[in-house]
């Protein structure tokens, strides 16, 4: 009989069960069975158990991770001693300082070119700790930077009673090959090629601190974003005049912004209203896109910063230089000679690692690239003696035409990301061309 009055239950349309169902005549086998208070309560603290679990687990999860980055984050104490010194003496300090120092100490050093000058922090620690520093050439195409340098420099080898004569050229890292023949009769050493090279690719705080150029997301200032005063391209000229299509492409592969579209359209509807002439107009265009989704204020600033990026890049055309400058650098390197480039964003990174597996022609970098036994005995024999003397390479990558010493790329210690948290995404790659 129950079976019965089940199959009719079930087999009556929803909305007629829902009219014939009374609780006080349906048979007991079909009324709701109600948990009591006790029941409830222990269903509901259960349920919390299970999410603290789950939640503990999570956190056990990232622990692990970030104790496994951070043991790639080492530094030795002549490290700290170096960035401590700097900071009391400069307001922008060179990120990963000691790193690059590392990786050129165990060179004898007779040449050396520093694509990205900056305030020359990097140059001045190469140069006070490489006496026997023949030839130096800095490069950089911000003239406030070639000021400071100059002075940091002079006074540095004043100190020191040094007598190199150093080279200061304002001039863009793309055209490293053409210095040669510039100051080829100061510099006889260039002729087989220099000893290291070294690559800066963030910004400094210089730039970053002065609202006239553009840069920064906070002050307000002209959409301007050139590292070269020279240029013709300006921020503002992309915002307000160039196609459509090529402002979303430049929010989307230059600044992988997801919310490309609609800022993209916001753009053009403010062509119409007389355009974008300030950092502080662009600023509340992103306010105002991004009213309303997740994240607050911490939410639009990212993503002004995604937008802010995407159009330095596209301004000063910094991918396509990057990629064509590391090769040009690989080949002004004397056999031995060594490459160094600290990155600040995956774009950036991405182009380095790949160009640098290309230059030793490797098959992908998942492992040494060595296809015979005799290469392998060589490279772990290369390996150990490195070993003994440069702490800061763990695993290499080995090529036809050189090693990439950094086949994971070397972060900033968390002691640096505390005292200077613009360092926090930076990451150095090392390349050494073939003995």
């Amino acid at each position: 009989m129950a079976k019965r009055m089940m199959y009719c239950w079930l087999s009556t349309p929803l909305s007629t069960a829902k009219q014939r169902f009374n609780i006080k005549t349906a048979p007991s086998f079909c009324r709701p069975v109600l948990a009591s208070a006790r029941a409830e309560r222990s269903i509901s603290t259960a349920s919390k158990k299970k999410k603290r679990k789950e939640r503990n687990k999570s956190v056990e999860e990232l622990v692990v991770v970030k104790n496994d980055k951070e043991k790639r984050r080492t530094r030795s104490e002549k490290e700290y001693e170096e960035l401590h010194s700097f900071h009391q003496t400069e307001s922008h300090v060179p990120v990963m300082l000691g790193e690059v120092v590392d990786v050129f100490s165990s060179l004898p050093l007779r040449s050396f070119i520093d694509c990205t000058l900056g305030a020359a922090g990097h140059s001045s620690a190469i140069i006070k700790g490489h006496p026997e520093l023949e030839c130096y050439i800095g490069m950089d195409v911000d003239p406030v930077a070639h000021a400071k340098a100059r002075a940091h420099i002079d006074a540095l080898l004043q100190s020191t009673r040094s007598s190199l004569k150093p080279h200061l050229l304002f001039k863009n890292f793309k055209y490293i090959k053409s210095v040669f023949g510039e100051i080829d009769d100061d510099c006889k050493l260039l002729s087989s090629g220099v000893d290291g090279i070294l690559m800066d690719l963030g910004m400094s705080s210089m730039q970053v601190n002065n609202p006239q150029r553009g840069f920064s997301v906070l002050a307000n200032g002209p959409l301007d974003m050139r590292m070269d005063p020279r240029a013709s391209v300006k921020a503002k000229d992309i915002l307000n005049y160039w196609p459509d299509d090529e402002v979303g492409r430049i929010l989307r592969e230059y600044g992988e912004e997801s919310n490309w579209r609609w800022l993209q359209k916001k753009i053009v509807q403010a062509r119409q209203q007389g355009g974008l002439h300030s950092t502080g107009e662009l600023r509340d265009l992103i306010q105002g896109a991004t009213r309303g989704t997740k994240g607050g204020r911490q939410g639009w600033i990212k993503t002004a910063t995604r937008v802010f990026q995407a159009l330095r890049i596209a301004v000063n055309d910094e991918l396509n230089t990057l990629e064509k400058s590391l090769h040009a650098c690989f080949e002004c390197l004397v056999p031995g000679g060594r490459l160094a480039v600290i990155s600040f964003h995956s774009l950036e990174d991405r182009i380095v690692k790949q160009t640098f597996l290309k230059i030793i022609e490797s098959n992908g970098g998942d492992g040494d690239v060595v296809e015979e036994e005799a290469g392998k005995r060589d490279l772990r024999k290369m390996r150990n003696d490195i070993d003994a003397k440069e702490t800061w390479i763990r695993q290499m990558v080995q090529g036809q035409n050189g090693t990439i010493l950094t086949k994971r790329p070397i972060t900033p210690s968390e002691e640096e990301e505390r005292l200077n948290r613009r360092s926090r995404s930076a990451k150095l790659r090392v390349i050494e061309k073939i003995r």
